[in-house]
Parts: structure tokens; sequence; C-alpha cells
């Protein structure tokens, strides 16, 4: 069996929301990173003997919260020794925003795990683009890099759209999949 994490920042409660719903889909279990952008040793030990690491972070100002790059940061010391080089890699944003600047978030997490000689995994899904499509689709949004989610800035966590936290899942279901036939192969 594959080992799955998924790092993230949450600040207000959706993002978290966001890693359950990948989290469930890809069998893996939550590091959470607190708020003041640390992990501990037991937390950093598991993501060294991980198979794939999923992350989040909410986009802020048009990239990850300061918490985040604080631990993006701290992984210099993994970064410098190559723990993390050939694991499998994803993401996932929040924001308030339709846009949001979302994108810039995907980018910053692909920079990173390309940083650290990571695998990135891309949604596979295809949008939800024609007339007949609802705003609570799979994949409405349209992302290809990761998955990414919409939250209203006066929306309580639970007004999260089931559509938003199915696109996770299943993009969670994805990396489990690509971790399970990158393994496979490498033994």
């Amino acid at each position: 069996m594959s080992k799955i994490f998924v790092v993230y920042h949450s600040g207000y409660g959706h993002t978290a929301r966001m890693a359950q719903s990948v989290a469930a889909g890809a069998g893996a279990e939550l590091i959470a990173i607190d708020a003041e952008g640390n992990l501990g040793e037991a937390d950093w030990a598991r993501l060294e003997a991980a198979d794939a690491i999923i992350m989040g972070s909410p986009t802020y100002m048009g990239s990850v919260s300061w918490q985040f790059k604080k631990f993006a940061d701290a992984s210099s010391k993994p970064w410098f020794t190559q723990k993390w080089k050939n694991k499998i890699a994803a993401g996932f944003t929040n924001s308030a925003s339709m846009n949001g600047d979302k994108h810039s978030t995907l980018h910053y997490l692909f920079t990173l795990s390309m940083q650290h000689g990571m695998v990135w995994v891309g949604s596979g899904m295809m949008p939800a683009n024609s007339k007949e499509a609802q705003r609570n689709d799979v994949n409405y949004l349209g992302s290809y890099a990761g998955a990414i989610a919409t939250s209203p800035s006066n929306a309580s966590v639970d007004e999260m759209l089931p559509g938003d936290l199915e696109t996770g899942r299943l993009f969670g279901q994805r990396v489990a999949e690509t971790t399970r036939q990158f393994v496979a192969g490498r033994g």
C-alpha cells in the first residue's frame, strides 16, 4: 500500500475541508501546518517516508499563505539531501474569488515539487465547460494542474460546494492511482 500524505495550511477552514476531500479520495493521511507555519519532527519524518505528497494552501494575494511558504522554505533541509526526489507530488488550493489567481498558487506548488525532483500529477479531469454545465459540476473551475475550489469570503466551511469537494476527492483518487502505478514500476 502506498504512503500518501496531504500536507496543507488552512486559514479559515475551507482549505482544511478540501484537504479532507482530497485525502478521502487518495486514502491519505493529513498533516496540518500550524498557524505559525510549523510542522513537528514526526511530520517531517512522515513526509520523508511518503510515496506521494499532496500539498494544499489557500490562495492569499496571488500565492500560498505565509504559513505554507514558511513550510516550503523549511523543506530546503530535505531538498539539500534529495529526500523527496522521485516522490509523486500534487497540489490544490481554494480562494474566495472564482479566479482569485489560484493558478499562481498551483504554479508555486509545482515549482516547489520540481525543485525537490518530484513527479507532478495534474487533475486529469475534463472541465465542465458546456452550456449545460452547472456551478456544482465536477471541475467546473476547469483546472488541469491540480484541484481548485472557490469559497465566497462570507461563506462558512459548511457552505462549500459539493462539486468542488467531489473534484478534490476525484483528484485524490487520481493521485493514489498514479502513485500505485509509479511505485509498482519501481519494484
